[in-house]
């Protein structure tokens, strides 16, 4: 596991999802997946930990992927390790009637980071140009200037969107919060096999939506547009990785790996110190103390 490079997943150049592999050809065992990811969350945590007390960077994380790729399950395992005060998770539904009174991307705006922290958007903005171009009916709920119906949602209302979506990115990134986004990316034939497990596992049953499998037959349309959406949008202050998600375990090492890498990569980040004059006087107040 040690030899994955996160670089060899991160979008540089134009992509086709149907050329890229959902599953890496790796001879590991379940357990050493977990032992790997074990040393990157130890890690992490550590690294997390003088963020926080640094108070300068936070950490945008964001999880796109059919369902059932595995988005909750790598938020539980990656962060497992992270100080609950550091870390916030976000996992963005139907837009309330209140989202709708503003524009799509203010929800997300309210949910950012404070600096030293890290949030995890469980599902993100991008779903305003990928659940919204598979269904643009829903666009309607918003109640935009010069969009009476479906028909006047043009070609370039995406194009816009997109633009309107990369300088969102690029103003967070200037401002301190690092950006990097995960697109889980799974086979159809894994995800017909996870549903039915849903169906035949009875304490997964509560799991299954019927809606899952009307989405599924959508898929031709979903993988078109998340394939434009990362090619128009992966930059460098806010780059996409695409990660093989048939292995849950590979998907978790590769995202923590990913995360630790970025982090590192801040070596300016140190815990801060203490005044001279209060440690001087260190023996003074342990006496107190004693």
């Amino acid at each position: 596991m040690q030899h994955i490079n996160p670089d060899d997943f991160k979008v540089t150049t134009k992509i086709k999802l149907n050329e890229i592999p959902t599953e890496l050809d790796i001879d590991t065992s379940k357990k050493e997946e977990e032992t790997a990811l074990d040393e990157v969350q130890i890690k992490l945590s550590k690294k997390q930990d003088a963020m926080y007390a640094h108070n300068r960077y936070a950490f945008l994380i964001c999880l796109q992927g059919m369902d059932t790729s595995g988005k909750d399950s790598l938020i539980r395992e990656v962060f497992k390790e992270f100080n609950p005060r550091g870390v916030v998770v976000h996992s963005f539904k139907t837009p309330t009637s209140n989202e709708l009174e503003h524009d799509y991307l203010w929800r997300h705006y309210i949910a950012l980071p404070e600096k030293g922290k890290f949030a995890v958007f469980n599902r993100t903005h991008y779903e305003n140009v990928l659940v919204t171009r598979v269904h643009p009916e829903y666009i309607m709920f918003e109640n935009l200037p010069g969009v009476e119906k479906v028909e006047d949602i043009t070609p370039q209302f995406w194009e816009n969107r997109m633009d309107q979506i990369k300088n969102f990115e690029k103003h967070i990134s200037q401002n301190g919060t690092k950006i990097l986004k995960f697109y889980l990316h799974m086979s159809k034939e894994e995800q017909r096999k996870r549903l039915l497990k849903r169906l035949e596992t009875p304490e997964d049953n509560w799991k299954f939506s019927t809606g899952d499998l009307k989405e599924r037959e959508r898929w031709d349309d979903y993988m078109k547009y998340y394939e434009e959406a990362i090619n128009k949008t992966s930059t460098d202050y806010a780059p996409w990785y695409i990660i093989p998600a048939d292995d849950k375990g590979v998907a978790r090492y590769i995202v923590a790996k990913t995360i630790w890498q970025e982090l590192n990569k801040l070596k300016d980040i140190i815990e801060p110190q203490l005044d001279e004059k209060v440690k001087a006087n260190f023996d003074v107040y342990k006496k107190q103390l004693e």
